[in-house]
């Protein structure tokens, strides 16, 4: 029988997000192992509500301050024991103390950052979903992991894949690996010449092939920047050098990365797409728990294709490694630039293809800093917006 102390307190930061959703999901099979004891959101209070009626956690935490009042009186409505808070100071302090041993960071943009470090610097388990963690500050958080003896496993499939075949994010040469492959499903323009990909519209971009996702992730799998982001957060997850990162198109989107070692072996991680079998590896490790997931059938499934991506068609991937290469606050740059790029697409104030060259232009200009603080990675993130901004205004057909 499970004591007290054998519970897994699990902090959900993004509870109200679908990754949030997907975790609650897998603690609610666990009860005996699983319990969640701090619920945080964004400015959802009556959803984040909905949510401690179910799980009654310890602690809710709203970011917006305003909103501190309707969270705590709806508690009390309740009849909830949970205690109520508002603002990053709490959830930054809440990510570190005693409530929680584990961290669920799925808080989207960079205001999941500063709650994510603080989870790290504490020492604790954490569940990275947030990509900004890594993309702009993946130097500082490893760093501060590595110094706290904090756990990182990631949630994404693809870093997860990774983390699964390696049994841990040891990815040297001394450990055996020779390389790992990122898998990418090629997004919607997948085939299509650069000339062809002149007159894409922001409707035809953000129909994914595979998946329904919100606009900026859409667009960025179909520029490949989001695979190219992922090559970063790669990078800084296992410690692996560009040289040893390969990205192949699998547009059945099945095998989710794979590891390949220095006997000739390799291995890959294949599941459905679902997000819940990621958060039970994390939840669990080193044993594997129910997510609620079917198997794959493969019968069913059929074929399984692969080739190469083209980097002429779509050079955000190169440009991110790039940015990974020159490291320091190159990739935070990349991500900022590539977001107000997206953004101005999404507005029709901007072609498709602008979206790299754009990129490439904040890469060229911004001089690269060193990525020791979380002030000078938002100062370069606060830079490329504006000089991306600008850039914009200057195009003919802005």
């Amino acid at each position: 029988m499970n004591t007290a102390q054998d519970i897994r307190r699990v902090a959900v930061l993004g509870a109200t997000g679908s990754i949030g959703a997907s975790a609650l999901d897998v603690i609610a099979r666990h009860p005996q192992q699983l319990q969640a004891c701090v619920l945080a959101a964004g400015s959802n209070v009556d959803a984040l509500l909905d949510l401690c009626r179910i799980h009654r956690p310890a602690h809710a935490v709203i970011a917006d301050p305003a909103l501190f009042t309707r969270l705590r009186d709806g508690l009390r409505e309740a009849g909830l024991g949970t205690e109520a808070h508002a603002g990053a100071n709490a959830l930054d302090t809440l990510a570190a103390g005693d409530a929680c041993d584990t961290v669920v960071a799925a808080i989207v943009g960079a205001a999941g950052l500063s709650s994510t470090l603080a989870a790290a610097r504490a020492g604790k388990r954490l569940l990275l979903a947030n990509k900004e963690s890594l993309v702009l500050a993946g130097e500082l958080l490893t760093r501060e992991a590595a110094a706290a003896g904090a756990e990182i496993i990631p949630i994404d499939s693809e870093h997860n894949a990774i983390f699964q075949c390696l049994r841990s994010r040891d990815a040297r040469v001394e450990a055996g690996v020779r390389r790992i492959i990122l898998t990418a499903s090629g997004g919607p323009f997948r085939g299509r010449s650069r000339a062809e990909l002149e007159t894409v519209t922001p409707a035809q971009a953000v129909a994914h092939p595979k998946w329904s996702m919100g606009p900026k992730i859409s667009v960025d799998s179909a520029t490949l920047m989001n695979k190219g982001l992922e090559v970063i957060e790669a990078h800084h997850l296992f410690g692996v050098p560009g040289a040893r990162i390969d990205v192949l198109v699998h547009p059945q989107s099945l095998v989710h990365s794979l590891v390949e070692f220095i006997d000739g072996s390799t291995l890959a991680q294949l599941g459905l797409p679902d997000m819940r079998t990621t958060l039970a590896v994390g939840l669990g490790w080193p044993r594997r728990i129910e997510s609620g997931v079917a198997g794959l059938d493969l019968l069913r499934q059929g074929r399984l294709d692969f080739e190469a991506p083209d980097l002429d068609a779509f050079p955000c991937l190169r440009l991110a490694w790039q940015a990974m290469e020159a490291g320091g606050s190159a990739p935070a740059i990349l991500n900022a630039a590539n977001e107000v790029a997206v953004s101005a697409f999404l507005q029709g104030r901007t072609g498709f293809l602008s979206i790299p060259a754009l990129v490439e232009h904040a890469l060229s200009t911004l001089p690269h800093a060193a990525a020791d603080t979380l002030d000078t990675l938002l100062a370069a993130d606060a830079r490329a917006r504006q000089i991306t901004e600008t850039a914009i205004a200057r195009l003919p057909h802005a």
